[in-house]
């Protein structure tokens, strides 16, 4: 298994720099193919605008790599939708996609969603709380989906430090930053459980990272965890669907984002889990819960919560999606 790792890394593996933005939009006219690119966003007015504005000016306005940029707006308290749409996004609300199905809270959910309201052949996500956010992000993990014609399922890998002004982080460095300290349920959740269930995937640097891109023709045939085991799920169904050797990463650099606390990392971790636990047994299983503790006025006082388990089905099979296909 090792040795088929090794070489998918040294065939599938890229670094941003391998592909030139006027190269890709050339191979992407010859080629007649559209990209999308989708920002799930809650509450996050302050790092939307900049990334909309960033993606515009690159890749829309100096080269037409990107034909269409979205910002699902999931519910914000804050200017989201309004910063998002100054900046050039064209902003629709979770709520008014496929209203005859009522959505339930999680990141997944609006990735679903998203391919309802987007016409790309290639659909790239990127995360809305990125900092000092570069349009490489974008190019890099939509270059290979046009340059590589077997390559369906691309992810963006990337040093992830952490630093603390990024948020709570009382298990991280006391100050400055720490290279690689940032992908904590990554190391210590996601990672060994490719490692020992689908030790094919033990190749992707950041299996858990909110940036990639895909054929929108396999992404409607995925199923979609609507909460924070999205990018697990959708990572083991694309290697059972496709194979190893449509998946590939591209290096693009640093991400710098906010940062969550402890017990918000306990969540996500369950969540995850249980996402791999659906597909290690595809069986009658108890909706988990998951317990945490916080210390209150007489002491510590446990906190419970639901864990992510519900999922979307494959977009092909919902109606409203195959009818807009006809039109």
């Amino acid at each position: 298994m090792l040795e088929e790792v090794e070489r998918w890394l040294s065939r599938r593996s890229w670094s941003v720099g391998d592909r030139a933005p006027g190269a890709l939009t050339a191979a992407k006219r010859d080629l007649g193919t559209s990209v999308s690119v989708v920002l799930p966003a809650l509450d996050e007015e302050e790092t939307v605008g900049g990334i909309v504005a960033e993606i515009r000016r690159e890749l829309m306005e100096r080269v037409p790599l990107v034909d269409e940029l979205v910002v699902i707006d999931s519910g914000s308290a804050d200017r989201t939708a309004e910063v998002a749409a100054a900046a050039g996004a064209r902003v629709v609300h979770r709520d008014a996609i496929l209203p005859r199905l009522p959505a339930v809270p999680g990141k997944g959910e609006v990735l679903w969603r998203s391919l309802l309201v987007t016409h790309g052949d290639i659909v790239a996500f990127v995360d809305a709380d990125l900092k000092e956010f570069s349009a490489d992000f974008v190019s890099g993990i939509v270059g290979p989906l046009l340059t590589e014609p077997d390559v369906q399922f691309v992810k963006a890998m990337y040093d992830r430090p952490m630093t603390v002004s990024d948020g709570p982080a009382a298990d991280g460095p006391a100050s400055g930053a720490t290279a690689g300290q940032g992908g904590r349920v990554t190391e210590l959740m996601a990672r060994p459980l490719l490692n020992m269930h689908w030790p094919q995937l033990a190749g992707f640097v950041q299996p858990l990272g909110g940036e990639y891109a895909a054929r929108r023709s396999l992404l409607e045939r995925l199923p979609f965890p609507v909460g924070y085991g999205v990018e697990l799920g959708l990572l083991v169904d694309a290697l059972h669907t496709v194979g190893l050797d449509a998946l590939a990463q591209v290096d693009v650099g640093v991400r710098r984002h906010r940062h969550q606390d402890g017990q918000a990392l306990g969540r996500m971790a369950a969540a995850i889990y249980r996402t791999a636990q659906l597909r290690l047994a595809r069986a009658h299983l108890v909706r988990p819960e998951l317990t945490q503790f916080v210390r209150g006025e007489h002491g510590f006082e446990p906190r419970t919560y639901a864990v992510d388990t519900e999922e979307r089905p494959p977009m092909a099979e919902v109606a409203e999606y195959a009818e807009r296909r006809v039109a």
